[in-house]
């Protein structure tokens, strides 16, 4: 069992790696930046917040929590590859057909909510940060349009919303994909008022 003061002292260490990481990316140049450097850093922070959420989870034991975040993320993802492949819209930068929703800003925004609706703004304002940047860049490096970064960004937070508080057990919420017998595919959804 952890002790109070180790517990604490993970925490500190946590805040500061997340700050280091905030403070590095506004200290680089946006304009300096190429637009495949903004890429792959946006390829790398997607998972920042949720990484953060799991670390905290873990120093402070909340395995409840950490339950919570891997459904967020689970259903973020799903939703988000169920509508590219649904929808087929192609990338600004005409690499492919599957630019609708943005599963990166997805991510990074699930990650964030999660952390804001869990622990609070301390750990959520830092998140929404790194998710806004990974939302822009998607954008600034041609990759998704705005339409596809909101369409994330709400798809993320929801998926937090319904997961990080009592919603879900209340009214018996269930998601799951759904195979259909003529071989399309889909989620089944399903809730008691």
């Amino acid at each position: 069992m952890m002790g109070e003061n180790q517990k604490q002292r993970g925490i500190t260490y946590i805040k500061q790696f997340y700050l280091f990481l905030i403070l590095l990316l506004l200290s680089q140049g946006v304009c300096a930046q190429s637009r495949e450097g903004v890429k792959t850093s946006t390829d790398l922070l997607m998972f920042l917040p949720s990484a953060v959420g799991a670390g905290k989870a873990l120093v402070d034991s909340d395995y409840k929590g950490l339950l919570q975040l891997a459904e967020t993320g689970v259903t973020s993802v799903a939703v988000s590859y169920l509508l590219k492949y649904t929808i087929k819209k192609r990338r600004p930068d005409g690499s492919d057909n599957h630019s609708f929703p943005s599963n990166h800003t997805g991510v990074a925004f699930a990650g964030a909510a999660f952390l804001q609706r869990r622990y609070g703004w301390t750990w959520g304002a830092p998140a929404y940060a790194v998710a806004t940047y990974v939302g822009w860049g998607r954008v600034y490096s041609k990759r998704h349009d705005t339409w596809d970064v909101l369409a994330g960004t709400a798809i993320g937070i929801a998926s937090a919303y319904i997961y990080t508080r009592p919603f879900a057990k209340k009214y018996q919420l269930t998601i799951a994909p759904a195979l259909s017998s003529c071989g399309g595919c889909g989620v089944y959804f399903s809730m008691n008022f």
